[in-house]
């Protein structure tokens, strides 16, 4: 079975290739720059805007699973053109080579379209997935974390230095990338279930307030720290101070701190996975510290 996948170089891309080739399925990964050869890989070069690539991509592949997107951008243009356009893109080159099965990735925002330009444009793919006649899943992941993560690292670095930052009070979901990785591809090996949402997550009831997030990541690096949460005005204020002083490298925009904003990212309990299909195997408190091992060995943190 030869499964084509998009955003392979990417933090969740890349747990989804390991994860393939650890269960021996084959993988045709797109990938904008030259990689080392890997056993049952086979690299395709080109982006989501070159047609020659995404047929070359899909060629010979049972199903598509789409990962690459764009989580922060400067203006709404880069928004479409990654998440809505993209996404098309990849729909069309499927339906063209007669691959039906088609997994999506989005993400908790597409429910709340109005309060950023991210999570509009995923809701718009999504739109686009369930209209295309495809045989389809849609996953919304929660806040992810794994080995190789750069998002949650600031988090992370927080932690060691004992105070952390936070935005307003509310909860979040968590999920460990392994395990999103996954679900993923059993849903990627089965044509069922089909047309579905899925909102998957560490299974903790209510998921987790800011606070309890932040003391568990200070117990990962072995840190008591002082967590403060910060007002929707102070956010918009740092992306505006991260922006000016740290320009491409931001992490911090207007737009990611009205989604950090909202009080409730926490997952619908009626769309988690069956269990007979999927659940998570990494508890959270062993993941994020097995996480902190990793940063520190690569120097990170």
């Amino acid at each position: 079975m030869i499964v084509a996948v998009t955003g392979g170089t990417g933090f969740v891309g890349s747990h989804v290739i390991d994860c393939a080739a650890a269960a021996g399925l084959e993988v045709q990964a797109l990938t904008r720059r030259p990689q080392p050869p890997r056993p049952g890989i086979r690299w395709i070069e080109g982006a989501l805007g070159d047609a020659d690539a995404l047929r070359r991509l899909v060629s010979g592949a049972a199903s598509v699973v789409h990962v690459a997107g764009v989580i922060n951008a400067r203006d709404p243009v880069e928004f479409e053109r990654g998440n809505v356009e993209g996404t098309l893109a990849m729909l069309a080159a499927a339906t063209a080579a007669g691959v039906t099965r088609f997994v999506h990735v989005s993400s908790l925002a597409a429910r709340e379209p109005k309060l950023s330009l991210y999570g509009a444009s995923k809701a718009r793919a999504e739109d686009l997935v369930r209209r295309s006649g495809l045989d389809w899943a849609i996953v919304r992941p929660p806040a992810i974390y794994g080995p190789g993560d750069r998002e949650t690292l600031e988090l992370f670095r927080m932690a060691k230095l004992r105070l952390m930052l936070l935005p307003p009070r509310g909860r979040v979901s968590i999920l460990h990338v392994g395990d999103l990785a996954r679900l993923l591809l059993r849903l990627a090996e089965s044509a069922e279930p089909s047309g579905v949402i899925f909102e998957p997550d560490d299974e903790r009831p209510g998921g987790w307030t800011h606070k309890q997030m932040a003391q568990a990541i200070g117990r990962a690096v072995g840190r008591r720290n002082l967590s403060l949460s910060v007002p929707g005005t102070m956010l918009k204020l740092g992306a505006v101070l991260d922006q000016l002083i740290r320009r491409e490298r931001a992490k911090l925009s207007a737009d990611r701190a009205a989604y950090f904003s909202h009080r409730d990212w926490v997952v619908s309990a009626e769309l988690r996975p069956p269990a007979d299909l999927w659940r998570p195997q990494v508890p959270t408190e062993q993941g994020l510290a097995e996480t902190a091992a990793w940063y520190r060995s690569e120097g990170w943190l």
